[in-house]
């Protein structure tokens, strides 16, 4: 019987950022193949991460960005957040093994669950999920699976390393 490793929590953090900026960009990626399921209306509204990006912006530093600067600073706070929330994804996994079951997909749900379904529309971000279409909401539920497992992948590629 192998005596489980100890815990690294810098290895786990750092794996966990690695592989959830690459997670944030598989999710673009996913998106951008279902780009046309989403109603033109979904598409005119400005994206939550542009409006995180310009709370933040006016709240620390009283600037009220351009659209140029969304443009740049929205895709900016999704990787900051995906690259946030993987690296405490690689911590906990660290000391708790067992959450790396299911290849990274139940983490994938309680991203979708806690930020999409619950905290972005809690701070007025976006609209509840409720004034959502299936189709739409489907996408956004396939795409926090994507994370999920590429978060995980990557992760465990790097206990290789």
């Amino acid at each position: 019987m192998g005596t489980e490793p100890k815990p690294d929590l810098r290895k786990g953090v750092l794996a966990g950022a690695l592989g959830g900026l690459i997670a944030s960009f598989a999710m673009n990626r996913f998106h951008s193949l279902f780009q046309k399921v989403e109603s033109s209306s979904a598409v005119t509204q400005e994206d939550s991460t542009a409006k995180a990006a310009s709370a933040v912006s006016q709240k620390i530093f009283q600037h009220e960005l351009t659209p140029q600067e969304k443009k740049i600073a929205g895709p900016a706070m999704h990787y900051a957040f995906g690259a946030s929330v993987a690296s405490l994804y690689g911590a906990a996994v660290e000391v708790l093994p067992v959450l790396r079951t299911g290849w990274g997909l139940p983490f994938g749900v309680a991203v979708w669950l806690g930020a999409h379904v619950i905290t972005v529309p809690a701070l007025g971000l976006s609209e509840p999920v409720t004034k959502s279409t299936p189709r739409r909401e489907a996408v956004e539920f396939g795409a926090h699976l994507v994370y999920g497992a590429v978060v995980e992948s990557v992760r465990r590629c790097s206990e290789r390393g």
